[in-house]
């Protein structure tokens, strides 16, 4: 009797310390909102300790959580994760400090490539697993499906294989029965591209094919600088009534330095918060390219051999801020609250975007039909208009159940495809 009344005593005093988890995030028009009605604006920092996957070292994600905490930040992006490990820990040590994730689906080798592109059934399945690991924790915001695809110009045909990944993982979700968690992409500031990137991946009138969001990485703001002279003054104007929330999933450019972040009043402030969902700052961790805001230990030899560092940083320890850097950004963030509209009095004020024509930069030519799974650039698919009238895909590719390996996925066509090729060459559409 007495160890069952402790036993008791013991579960309600745990269950009445446990901090609850954070309301969801959800996307309605432009706009970020929580599960309580509050809109949402990101105060982000980009999370990438470890190539392989940062979210697996529990007392390491407590301790950056806490500075993290101390800083003002409010969201992680992480780049790469590892779908079998055991996440649970840092994705409650994040939880607890009120901090939420934005998750690259991609890996190493199953990201879509820019310039012979493809789509198919292993890509798939990778992209779900993480998914399926990841979905169930209320602090995750979103999952991009691709990161700086389109690196150039020429390779914006790289793009409708963005949309169809998005296509897929969204109807992935809604078939596993998962809550309406956000995808979108990831984009590389590319002048000659603006804005038809962000145009072509919400056009076509199809939310199934569309993104949920629309992030940019963009260093023009270079301190000290202002509105107009970095290009943000252009970047507002072509993001006005976006149908989707739209952000910078980068920015903090380091050059001169130091870094001020004086780009944040902007986008948090009456020029640009009425448009964009806030800023993820590049990066948390010191490395080769300065852009840190902490540090674990001075750079050492790249010969050294040690389980936590790698290209000569240390990757693990007690985080110390690098100066003025992390201060900076820190004030900053302190000046800077939102408070944006309540979801119950928001009426979305958007604009569906055409989709774009081909320029000396873009070279996807309208609405074109998105490819199917198993289909490659260099196989069947084509960039010119073929979707059907309400923007769906009128898809031709089939999946590939088997195919074990994206690196060295088949690039053979049926006859049909082959022939549909060579007309194509003839007329010009590959060049």
């Amino acid at each position: 009797m007495r160890s069952s009344t402790l036993a008791l005593v013991a579960l309600y005093g745990a269950a009445t310390t446990v901090k609850a988890a954070l309301p969801e995030i959800h996307a309605v028009g432009n706009k970020f909102f929580s599960s309580n009605g509050e809109q949402f604006f990101m105060k982000g920092i980009a999370y990438q300790l470890t190539p392989d996957d940062p979210l697996v070292d529990t007392n390491q994600c407590k301790r950056d959580a806490s500075l993290m905490e101390e800083l003002g930040a409010n969201v992680i992006r992480i780049y790469h994760v590892d779908p079998d490990a055991d996440h649970d820990g840092c994705m409650t040590a994040f939880d607890d400090a009120g901090i939420y994730t934005l998750i690259d689906l991609d890996t190493f080798n199953t990201q879509i490539l820019p310039d012979d592109p493809w789509w198919n059934q292993t890509q798939v399945d990778a992209f779900g697993a993480v998914m399926d690991t990841f979905h169930s924790y209320s602090n995750v915001l979103g999952f991009f499906v691709g990161n700086e695809v389109i690196l150039t110009k020429n390779q914006s045909e790289a793009a409708p294989f963005v949309k169809a990944a998005a296509r897929d993982l969204k109807a992935y979700r809604d078939n596993k029965g998962y809550r309406e968690i956000p995808i979108g992409y990831s984009a590389a500031d590319i002048r000659e591209l603006r804005p038809m990137l962000q145009d072509y991946l919400t056009c076509g009138g199809n939310k199934s094919e569309t993104i949920d969001f629309f992030a940019l990485n963009s260093y023009s703001w270079c301190d000290p600088s202002d509105f107009t002279n970095s290009d943000y003054s252009d970047l507002q104007e072509q993001a006005e009534q976006f149908p989707v929330p739209i952000f910078f999933s980068e920015t903090g450019c380091n050059v001169p330095g130091p870094r001020l972040f004086e780009d944040q009043a902007a986008i948090f402030g009456d020029e640009m918060v009425d448009t964009w969902s806030g800023s993820m700052v590049y990066e948390w961790i010191q490395e080769r390219n300065d852009y840190g805001l902490i540090s674990y230990g001075p750079e050492v030899d790249q010969t050294v051999a040690a389980s936590n560092v790698e290209d000569g940083f240390t990757r693990s320890g007690t985080p110390t801020p690098v100066s003025p850097d992390f201060y900076n950004l820190q004030s900053q963030w302190e000046t800077l609250s939102p408070t944006g509209v309540v979801e119950s009095e928001y009426t979305p004020d958007v604009s569906t975007r055409d989709c774009p024509s081909p320029t000396d930069g873009w070279l996807v030519d309208g609405n074109v039909r998105l490819p199917s799974i198993g289909e490659t650039f260099t196989g069947t698919f084509e960039t010119s208009t073929s979707a059907s009238d309400d923007g769906s895909a009128q898809a031709t590719g089939t999946a590939d159940d088997d195919d074990e390996n994206v690196g060295n996925v088949s690039k053979e066509v049926t006859r049909t495809g082959i022939l549909l090729g060579a007309v194509m060459m003839v007329f010009g559409f590959w060049l």
